[in-house]
């Protein structure tokens, strides 16, 4: 790879000049002409009668693939430049023109969805039958069943359209609401305000009382903003909520579930196990409380490191054992995230003004991604650095198919990040030159099941919860930490000796408008990856191949069908999440043993 690797990403090959770009209004102008155009097609088409007829409607879906590609470009790009800069006014202005535009597509797409709901199944069988439209069959057969469950066109277009400034428009207002946050961090004698994925990153700090203080003030700083982080999630909710019961839907979690792809019985699976699980990571916790010289963890410990600190991991580096470690298991997975690294597609400079967190997003019509994060040389840092990649890996390997077969769900898209994570983990775990730096390393595995079996358990929970209470009206500041310190006791079994109340404040998955319960998918992810990685284990360099090819088929089946082509087994059972699970204990007894006369 080139030396030294850039810490900031390179958005000029996507679109030169940022938020004044004349070549983005440019494009921005051509979407909204043809977003029209395509809302004239559709206007002036009819449910087909007979084959012939669908061939009208192949040349809609033609300009409706184009639009989408477009119009995906142009929300990634915009949201890009506000993530850099959170006080980038333009970045603003060009968010709120695209949600316009998305609203408008939107609205084109239901009407056109209704065509499909109208259309006889006789001639329906015949059109997904000719070469050039099967492919697109399970996309085309979920809109239109999704069609049959939803309001007329015209309330749903309505309602579309009175989301830019109500649901959507309160969730860009919290991210105002976190842009506006200062957090004062004392460094020496100076004193300094950090933004808050600044301050984020310091309550990972080694030093107890760094967390301990940050903390504190982490706590006060979200406390101080909650009635405007209440007022926000309240009517997030409210909108959600209201347009469920116009479409009939009674379950709040049946969107979620369908954008997942995945069956109530399968989440209810896997919640199953991992509860039956969950007694070998309170031993776990135990012990790392006993190792951190403490009577139990509170929160902030939760993620503390175990032992001393090696020191910040430079970022050269942490690309550099990335890359060694992704060969490991396929050349192509390295040589792409070469190529991540070689582009300056991935933002990671510590600065203020950046929004916290990180993400991945994939242009379209570029066919590039980019990755964001703020890096300061931690292992969670590493981490999220192989999580993102393998999101942008996941993309990749779709960018071939059919637009419309390049929506995969979050979940599997989850999977494939999660096991790029798990690549690197344990490949660092079997390097360790030391007992003490392989229980170091062990501990930061650890550390997912901790998150994703405790932690977005308990954001699970809560979230259940909350939009039940706010079925009856709307919900207080106070009774949202009552909420959350409930679920986090809960899902936590009880084992901390203090929570994070404010924590539904300051979590931006919460206030996310275009994707409801932003939290299952990731333990879903989790369990599913670590799964793949059991088999990988067991059948070696040829999973791979395998891999790749189940990843270049999640756009088109539900998690079931996926899972039982490409690896014969049912989620509806405990099997394959107790195997995922079972290889989980197997680091928690294994770090147990190590650490039995340590503390």
């Amino acid at each position: 790879m080139k030396q030294p690797i850039s810490l900031t990403w390179e958005l000029d090959s996507i679109f030169p000049g940022g938020s004044a770009s004349p070549q983005f209004e440019n494009f921005l102008r051509k979407l909204e002409t043809d977003i029209e155009a395509l809302g004239r097609q559709v206007a002036d088409a009819a449910p087909p009668s007979d084959l012939e007829s669908t061939r009208k409607l192949d040349e809609v879906i033609a300009l409706l693939q184009s639009c989408s590609g477009r119009l995906v470009e142009a929300a990634e790009f915009a949201g890009c430049l506000g993530a850099q800069n959170q006080q980038d006014k333009g970045a603003v202005r060009l968010s709120s023109k695209v949600t316009g535009l998305r609203a408008g597509f939107k609205g084109v797409s239901s009407t056109f969805d209704n065509l499909l709901r109208q259309t006889t199944d006789e001639v329906w069988s015949q059109w997904m039958a000719r070469p050039e439209i099967a492919p697109l069959e399970f996309v085309l057969g979920e809109s239109r069943d999704l069609a049959r469950e939803k309001m007329s066109p015209e309330l749903e277009s309505l309602a579309l359209t009175l989301a830019v400034d109500g649901y959507h428009g309160w969730s860009e207002h919290y991210e105002t609401i976190v842009g506006s946050i200062q957090i004062p961090y004392e460094e020496g004698e100076e004193t300094r305000l950090l933004s808050v994925g600044q301050a984020f990153n310091k309550l990972d700090d080694p030093d107890p009382k760094v967390r301990a203080a940050m903390f504190r003030k982490w706590e006060v700083a979200w406390g101080g903003a909650e009635d405007y982080c209440a007022d926000t999630l309240n009517h997030l909710a409210g909108f959600r909520l209201n347009l469920y019961n116009g479409r009939g839907w009674e379950d709040v979690l049946k969107e979620p579930l369908g954008i997942n792809r995945m069956s109530h019985a399968s989440l209810d699976m896997m919640w199953d196990v991992i509860t039956k699980s969950k007694p070998a990571l309170v031993s776990y916790l135990n012990r790392k409380a006993k190792l951190l010289g403490l009577e139990s963890l509170a929160w902030v410990d939760v993620e503390a490191p175990v032992g001393k600190s090696s020191g910040k991991i430079p970022y050269d580096q942490a690309a550099n054992d990335i890359v060694a470690q992704f060969r490991k298991f396929s050349p192509k997975l390295a040589d792409f995230a070469e190529r991540a690294f070689d582009s300056s597609w991935i933002e990671v400079e510590d600065r203020p003004a950046k929004r916290p967190g990180g993400f991945c997003v994939s242009f379209p019509e570029s066919r590039e991604s980019r990755i964001f994060m703020t890096y300061s040389g931690t292992p969670s840092n590493v981490s999220t650095l192989a999580h993102e990649l393998g999101h942008a890996y996941h993309s990749y390997l779709l960018e071939d198919l059919p637009l419309l077969n390049q929506n995969y769900a979050m979940n599997v898209a989850e999977t494939a990040s999660t096991f790029a994570e798990v690549i690197v983990a344990d490949a660092q775990v079997k390097a360790a030159a030391s007992a003490e730096e392989k229980i170091a390393l062990l501990e930061a595995k650890i550390q997912n099941s901790v998150a994703f079996f405790m932690n977005i358990h308990a954001r699970f929970l809560f979230e259940t919860r909350f939009y039940e209470k706010r079925k009856h009206g709307l919900v207080n500041a106070g009774e949202l930490s009552a909420l959350m310190v409930e679920a986090q006791k809960e899902a936590f079994c009880g084992v901390l000796s203090g929570y994070h109340p404010h924590f539904w404040a300051s979590k931006l998955h919460f206030y996310i408008s275009e994707v409801p319960f932003y939290n299952f998918p990731y333990t879903v992810g989790y369990m599913f990856s670590t799964g793949l990685y059991r088999l990988a284990l067991q059948e070696g360099a040829s999973f791979a191949d395998k891999y790749d090819s189940l990843l270049r088929d999640t756009g088109i089946m539900t998690l079931e069908d996926l899972v039982s082509k490409h690896l014969g087994a049912d989620l509806t059972q405990p099997e394959f999440w107790q195997g995922a699970a079972d290889l989980i204990i197997e680091d928690i007894n294994e770090f147990l043993r190590m650490t039995e006369h340590s503390g």
